[in-house]
Order: structure tokens, then sequence, then C-alpha cells
């Protein structure tokens, strides 16, 4: 006799001996199937299930514990909502998933419309200062997300204010590290050319694994790498053309062909592209440990290594010293924001007019010095002078 066999269907006995039969669903509820295999009412409500028109097929996991107006609600549909799945980066959505998750778990059951300023404040308060700032950003857009749908009157993360101290962030190469590094890698290896792409146009190292000689252009001045930055894909869009300077070109003409299927710059060790920017990331990484660059003991009290970053600060650094202004460094590193570059300037600022100042310093003090010498050499000549009476 044959056997019906039907997708997402799992057969059972129970405790008693019947056998039972259950539709299980990927996403969906599972549930009882009544009748035999093959029989009407079975074959209708299997139908039904497919099509999602029996009751409670379609609900989510979890879905008769959410009741409306809660945060287990809020955070169901804020997960479905074009505010997250395309508003945010995924990036993004995989930092703030599990700080949402947390909070759900410890606060799910409650109304979200009881949520004041104060429960916020409370909530952030024993955790360590970046913590809060980015607890603060994912609740933030679930209050935002819940205002616009009128689940909440008043946005409660308005009045929350989380003040965390600037740190100094990457060590920002300078001309030993950057010599130490080129002696040790040399032209034709991709370590290379990973560190002359970076330090020539100022590449975030999402932006650096990614391009390849299809960015490449010439317009009629030289040729030109031509991209839209990752991180302003979703927002400005802004498409960068920047000049191929000889250390570069240097570089990508010294490396051996690649396959015709590979067309990024950078390869890892088995000629494929990187499998993502922090895979390059930590791969750079080794390629500065055995350059010989070993952690710095930093002002703040805390050691730091010499990075991918840190040659995009490099970059702009050397723009800044070479006068360009705040506009033009912008059209190279792709910043949105002046404020950001602002860093920059003052520092190069700061450094070429305390530069300026001790030169005039060191004027003044060879002046006077010239001034003391006559003055002291003028007595002698009186003292072995006769005077007559």
């Amino acid at each position: 006799m044959a056997t019906l066999k039907l997708r997402y269907v799992n057969s059972f006995r129970d405790r008693h001996g019947k056998l039972r039969h259950q539709c299980r669903i990927p996403g969906r509820k599972s549930f009882r199937l009544p009748g035999m295999p093959g029989s009407i009412e079975f074959m209708e409500a299997y139908r039904a299930a497919l099509a999602g028109a029996l009751k409670g097929s379609t609900s989510e996991i979890g879905a008769d514990r959410t009741s409306p107006g809660s945060v287990n609600a809020a955070i169901v549909a804020y997960y479905k909502h074009v505010s997250f799945t395309e508003g945010l980066s995924p990036a993004s959505q995989q930092m703030r998933r599990p700080i949402l998750e947390r909070f759900r778990k410890a606060h799910g059951g409650k109304r979200l419309a009881l949520l004041t300023a104060d429960h916020v404040t409370a909530l952030l308060e024993p955790m360590k200062p970046h913590a809060k700032k980015n607890w603060l950003k994912a609740l933030r857009g679930l209050m935002a997300f819940a205002k616009a749908q009128n689940l909440i009157k008043t946005d409660p993360t308005a009045e929350v204010v989380v003040k965390v101290e600037k740190g100094m962030g990457h060590m920002t190469w300078h001309e030993p590290q950057i010599e130490k590094y080129r002696a040790h890698h040399l032209l034709g290896t991709t370590a290379r050319l990973a560190f002359e792409l970076m330090l020539n146009i100022a590449a975030r190292r999402h932006d650096a694994h990614a391009l390849g000689h299809q960015h490449i252009r010439d317009e009629g001045k030289g040729p030109k790498l031509c991209w839209r930055p990752h991180k302003t894909l979703r927002t400005t869009k802004k498409l960068l053309k920047v000049r191929v300077m000889p250390e570069l070109q240097a570089a990508l003409d010294a490396m051996p062909p690649s396959s015709d299927d590979v067309l990024t710059f950078l390869r890892n060790d088995y000629g494929r592209p990187f499998a993502s920017a922090a895979a390059f990331g930590n791969k750079f990484a080794d390629w500065c440990k055995a350059a010989g660059l070993k952690p710095v003991l930093c002002d703040d009290g805390k050691m730091r290594s010499y990075r991918a970053h840190g040659l995009r600060k490099a970059a702009l650094r050397t723009l800044a010293h070479a006068g360009c202004t705040e506009d033009e460094m912008m059209q190279v590193s792709g910043h949105a924001d002046a404020r950001q570059l602002r860093e920059y300037l003052d520092e190069v600022d700061q450094e070429q007019m305390a530069d300026a100042a001790m030169e005039k310093l060191a004027q003044k003090r060879g002046g006077d010095q010239n001034a003391n010498t006559d003055l002291q050499t003028f007595p002698r000549e009186v003292t072995n002078r006769k005077i007559s009476a």
C-alpha cells in the first residue's frame, strides 16, 4: 500500500498509542491536522496551512504571548518595519538587535507607553559610557518608530543625555612607522598594496578591500579611482574620484596578475577576495606585527597598536600639512561632516603655529645673544685702553 508523504507533515503516536499528524512549517506555529492523511478534512486543513489561511498558521512563534501595546509587540513590529530593515545598515542592525533583545527579555511584558525618561536613565546608569551610548541609540530608534506608529505620545529617550569622553582613537601613522612598514613589505606584495591604497586615497578598510580595476577610470587627466564609500552609500551616495598617485600606481603595477574572476586589488592567501572588511582588518594587523610595529602606551594609559584606520588618519594629516582646505579634504576622504576633519586641521594648525612661535623665539634669542656679546667685549676694550688724566 502506497504511503502519502506531505511536506511539513510529521506523524507520531501519542502516549496513548494514537497516531497523530502535525504540520510544522518553519517560522510558524505547529498545529495538529485532523483526520487521516488523504482524507478531505486533512487535505483541506493542509492546503489552508500552506496558503496561510488557517487561523494561527502564519503567526510567529510566541505571538500569542505578545500583547498589543507591550514592549514585546513594539519590538516585533519594529523588526518588520522599513525603518529597521532598510533604514539601518546591516552593521547597525547587527549591533542594535542584541540590545533590543536584552531590553525585551527584561521588560517585554510591560506597557511601552508607561516608559519614562527616569526609567531609561535608571536602565543605563550601571553601564559603561560606550555601552550607554549604544543602548541609547538602539532605544531611540525604537522610540522614533513607536511614536510614528502612535504607540507612544512622547519619546522618553529625548531628555536622556549620555556624556562619553572622547578617546584618542586609532593611532596616526608617522614617517618612522611608514618607512618601517615599507622596508619590510616590498612592492609586489598584497601587504604593500593595501598600505599604499589606504595611505594615498585615505580610504576606509571597508572600501579598500572592495576596490578593484573596475574602479579605475582615465578621463584625460590621468587614472583616477572612482567609488561610492560604503559608509555613505545609504545616505549621501556621494561619488568620489581620487587621482592615483605614483606610489599607489607603482604598487599596482608590481602586483602579479590574478585570475579573471577576481576583481578586487587585495586578495587573501588563497588568491581570493577577503570575505569581509573585518577579515581584511585582521590580516592587516598581522602585517603590522610582521613589520615590527609594536603596541604603544598612549597618553590615556591604554595600549594601542597600529591599524588600518591609522593610515586614513595619516593621509588626512598629510593633506592638512599640504595646506588643503576642509572642502578639499572632504572630497578625498568622503566625510559628510566637516567637524570630523576639524580634528586634523586643528592638530596641524597647532603644530605649525607652535613651530612658527618657536622659530621667532629662536631668532629673538639669537639676536639677544649677539647683542650681549657686543656689550661684553666693549668693557674689555675700554679697560685695556689707557685713560689720560
